[in-house]
């Protein structure tokens, strides 16, 4: 079966064609960085009208580079949830639409789902079960994996999450947007002279908290004013030593309590090189193994849509919806997702 996926629910549209037999054939990403970087963050509007001028170029760009017409394409996956709700909508009406128009089924898709089944794209993917780290802007949350629905969730975020810690902290460095690949990359020539504090760290459970860190970091940048480019190389350094040192400590406490040995790491911060040094020398000292997806697909993209989608279909034997109508879920709990019916 070959699925198309559509991912909208942001600032990147997503196209891609997977084959449950002969796997990803093709993907095509579209990014509006560099148009809302002269808002300082995601404009909604303009996000939902830049997915409508993208959409079609892309479909007819995977379908140019795997060699298939619309007539090849069996089903159709798309991001119902969670997101914006105009770039949702995006997506999802010309997924349903498409789908009448071909007489094919559609298989609506969790965006975190999507996050997690990431890493099951690559070469020697990880075996059910696992648990996974679902580090993003929009979420911090560590998950037991048992399977294609089967989510328990571990830990969650009491505020914001790691990648908008991040944002947050690149903006009070003035590093502008979006900032957490630019702070990561300044803290490569930063040095240990600050100590930030590590919340939650030894709090017996498996929850984050990264708004006392972003206001630490507020503090120490009034205290240094003006700030110098040692100094804002050095705060960055102690930043994403401070927010790794966290993210690792949780994921080695959830593999044991959760007596799992294998971990997976999804979402835009799961791209970060301390972060994988960290958890790559963590698990190896606990004899785990540790999974992430390509970095092309750390962050939203339609290749993990299709595969989702590809996954669920495939549990249900190719009986997806038929009904084409819509609705989109802004706000979606992964918790709510059930194994796929037959």
């Amino acid at each position: 079966m070959i699925v198309l996926g559509v991912e909208s629910s942001c600032d990147e549209t997503g196209l891609a064609l997977y084959d449950t037999e002969q796997g990803l054939l093709a993907h095509a990403l579209h990014s509006q960085v560099e148009m809302h970087a002269e808002y300082g963050g995601v404009v909604p509007e303009l996000a939902s009208r830049d997915h409508i001028r993208r959409v079609l170029p892309l479909t007819e760009n995977v379908l140019k580079t795997a060699n298939k017409t619309l007539q090849d394409i069996d089903a159709i996956a798309y991001t119902q949830g969670p997101g914006l709700s105009g770039a949702l909508l995006v997506g999802t009406s010309f997924a349903e639409s498409l789908a009448f128009s071909l007489q094919v089924p559609t298989i609506n898709v969790h965006h975190l789902e999507g996050h997690l089944l990431a890493p099951l794209l690559e070469a020697n993917p990880p075996a059910f079960p696992f648990v996974a780290l679902l580090v993003s802007g929009g979420h911090s949350q560590l998950m037991r994996v048992d399977g294609i629905g089967e989510y328990e969730l571990l830990g969650d975020t009491l505020d914001d999450a790691a990648g908008e810690a991040f944002d947050k902290t690149a903006k009070l460095l003035g590093l502008g947007y979006p900032g957490g690949p630019a702070l990561s990359k300044l803290a490569q020539s930063g040095k240990a002279r600050f100590k930030l504090p590590r919340p939650l760290l030894n709090s017996g459970d498996l929850n984050f908290s990264f708004s006392g860190l972003k206001t630490a970091v507020l503090t120490l940048v009034n205290q240094h004013q003006p700030l110098d480019a040692t100094t804002t190389a050095d705060i960055a350094w102690e930043f994403q030593e401070a927010v790794t040192e966290i993210l690792t400590l949780k994921c080695m406490t959830a593999l044991r309590e959760t007596g799992l040995d294998n971990l997976v790491v999804s979402g835009g911060v799961g791209a970060n090189s301390k972060l994988r040094e960290k958890l790559n020398a963590a698990t190896k000292r606990k004899l785990c193994k540790v999974s992430y997806p390509r970095l092309e697909f750390c962050t939203d993209n339609g290749a993990m849509i299709a595969f989702a989608g590809a996954m669920r279909l495939k549990a249900m034997h190719g009986n997806g919806n038929r009904n084409y109508g819509f609705s989109v879920r802004p706000r979606w709990d992964l918790a709510e997702l059930q194994k796929p019916a037959i």
